[in-house]
């Protein structure tokens, strides 16, 4: 799951991008509103939720809101302000935003709310995720190998490993390339190196192999990659 954040207070910003990392969130911090609008704008990059401070350098909060909503977007955001008058909220909550959080807040009410947005989403995604054998607990953090008598056998992953797992059952039967790969697992933020998306791969399906299942993962020449869930139900 992956959350744009939109903060220019480098220490809050920074404390909430650590936080977010410790519950596994894949983040991308930018502080400027004009910044944020071109990860926005970005179609191969797959935003779960956005927080939005109010004030920014640039395009605020409250335009952003705008933009998104007059595109039809219903990317779940939460707004962060210091504003804290009942007019206030409801020019945030008109302007597009799902949800307000007062600053000073803590980090287990941000927590609380973003969860809340992720339920109230109309892509809400269940605490699993099955296609063909592999099932994808979100509870958990695992993957689940689901065998023919039905025993479940648990695949242990790295943390990039359960994200590219994750976009490539999100994206069955369809070619992705290394750039839209790149931009679910990492943050723009994060150094990459060119073979990166190539050695995940290896790394995954060498596990996989252990179930007879590394065949779901097919390489497309000079394209990227499909993921083909029947494959993995003839084993």
């Amino acid at each position: 799951m992956k959350i744009l954040l939109v903060e220019d207070e480098p220490d809050l910003g920074a404390s909430i991008q650590r936080k977010l990392h410790q519950e596994k969130y894949i983040v991308d911090w930018v502080q400027d509103g004009d910044e944020a609008w071109c990860c926005l704008d970005n179609n191969w990059t797959e935003y779960t939720l956005a927080i939005f401070d109010w004030l920014l350098p640039g395009m605020s909060g409250i335009e952003l809101c705008k933009r998104l909503r007059l595109r039809s977007h219903s990317l779940p955001v939460l707004m962060l302000t210091a504003k804290d008058s009942m007019n206030d909220k409801v020019i945030g909550l008109d302007a597009g935003a799902d949800d307000y959080l007062t600053k000073p807040f803590g980090m287990a009410e941000l927590l609380a709310r973003l969860r809340a947005l992720q339920r109230r989403s109309p892509n809400f995604q269940s605490s699993e995720l099955r296609v063909g054998k592999l099932i994808l607990d979100y509870a958990n953090y695992a993957v689940c190998y689901e065998s023919i008598d039905g025993n479940k056998r648990i695949i242990n992953l790295t943390k990039k490993e359960f994200h590219l797992m994750e976009y490539f059952m999100k994206h069955p039967n369809t070619i992705v390339n290394r750039d839209q790969i790149l931009n679910h697992i990492y943050s723009f933020s994060t150094e990459r190196v060119s073979n990166v998306v190539a050695a995940q791969v290896r790394l995954l399906r060498r596990k996989l192999s252990e179930y007879n299942c590394d065949r779901v993962i097919e390489t497309i020449p000079s394209m990227g990659y499909r993921f083909n869930p029947d494959d993995g139900n003839k084993m």
